[in-house]
């Protein structure tokens, strides 16, 4: 199997100007500036640098299609052996205390201030230089379904992606494509139950034909989601479908 290369859109000019404002955003939403986690003065920062010292990060050495840690960066038994239909992972954190806090705040509490700490990360871990073949990416935020949608109110997917579309300068589609079952939670089921469970879950109307996908999640787990929205995408044209997920669930 031939794994593509984890390839990075060139940052947009714009991007100083928006961290310098994600900073003074954090720092108002957070106000007295209290450390999100563990309440210490935090200055205009999300987390006390305590805190953020200490998030789980992910090794460097990753398969680089799934981002599980591998012994020398290859790719690992599980994607040699039946390799995913997307293309690669980028992930900064484990899935593990307290960035699972981060996330449950993000999702459960519409703690919106997270997103954008968690978009930063993302791109503090992206490989630089920049590839010119990726100039073109479009980003798409791994949709909820009409129901989960419902009952949350937001899409955490997406309010990651709207900094990163920002920072990156490219397009984030939101519409064309859409999560038309609403499955059981995956973290309910068996892993080996997972892939079935999603299978026929999304459905798109978009022509990606030669084009680079940048798919942003919160957190993957299995990966059985991920896989099953870049088989989708794939089959509407997508040359290369590339995970961007801010946290990765380890095989403890």
């Amino acid at each position: 199997m031939s794994i593509s290369p984890l390839w990075t859109p060139r940052l947009a000019p714009g991007l100083a100007d928006w961290l310098a404002r994600a900073g003074r955003r954090l720092g108002s939403a957070l106000l007295p500036q209290d450390c999100f986690l563990c309440g210490a003065v935090s200055g205009d920062a999300l987390l006390c640098r305590a805190c953020g010292n200490d998030l789980p990060r992910l090794p460097a050495l990753r398969c680089p299609a799934c981002a599980l840690p591998t012994p020398r960066g290859e790719t690992c038994g599980a994607c040699l052996k039946r390799p995913p239909h997307f293309d690669a992972t980028l992930s900064c954190f484990s899935y593990d205390f307290p960035v699972d806090r981060l996330i449950q705040a993000l999702k459960y509490r519409r703690s919106l201030v997270v997103s954008d700490y968690l978009a930063l990360a993302l791109l503090e871990a992206a490989p630089m230089p920049p590839m010119p073949a990726m100039q073109a990416a479009l980003l798409l935020a791994l949709p909820l379904s009409a129901q989960r949608l419902r009952q949350r109110g937001f899409n955490q997917a997406l309010e990651i992606a709207r900094p990163l579309a920002k920072c990156l300068g490219l397009p984030l589609l939101i519409d064309g494509y859409k999560r038309v079952i609403d499955t059981a939670p995956q973290t309910s089921l068996p892993w080996q139950e997972r892939q079935k469970n999603i299978q026929g879950a999304f459905e798109c109307a978009l022509d990606l034909s030669g084009k680079t996908i940048i798919v942003i999640d919160d957190v993957m787990t299995t990966g059985a989601t991920l896989n099953e929205f870049a088989r989708t995408l794939k089959k509407h044209g997508a040359a290369n479908v590339i995970n961007w997920v801010a946290a990765r669930t380890l095989r403890h």
